[in-house]
């Protein structure tokens, strides 16, 4: 699935990814390739990009996400260092 993670001042992340894991405002939940479309809050936590047999790993402090058509948007406020 194609995977952006954007913040107000640049993007950090434009790629294939096979699977997401997020810090959601309910727990931590995953989406992976051909996903039902979604939209949900974001809080502050590690997000988890797999792509392949790597694993990237984003310190962000809360944001959303959409899931539509296998195209993944992550609208992080920020992500830390």
């Amino acid at each position: 699935m194609k995977l952006e993670i954007v913040t107000p001042d640049k993007k950090i992340f434009d790629g294939e990814a096979d699977g997401v894991q997020f810090p959601g405002a309910n727990g931590s939940f995953e989406i992976l390739n051909n996903h039902a479309p979604i939209v949900a809050a974001l809080v502050a936590g590690k997000l988890k990009v797999r792509t392949g047999k790597e694993t990237e790993i984003f310190n962000i402090s809360g944001g959303l996400v959409e899931m539509q058509k296998n195209k993944l948007i992550v609208l992080a406020e920020s992500v830390l260092a």
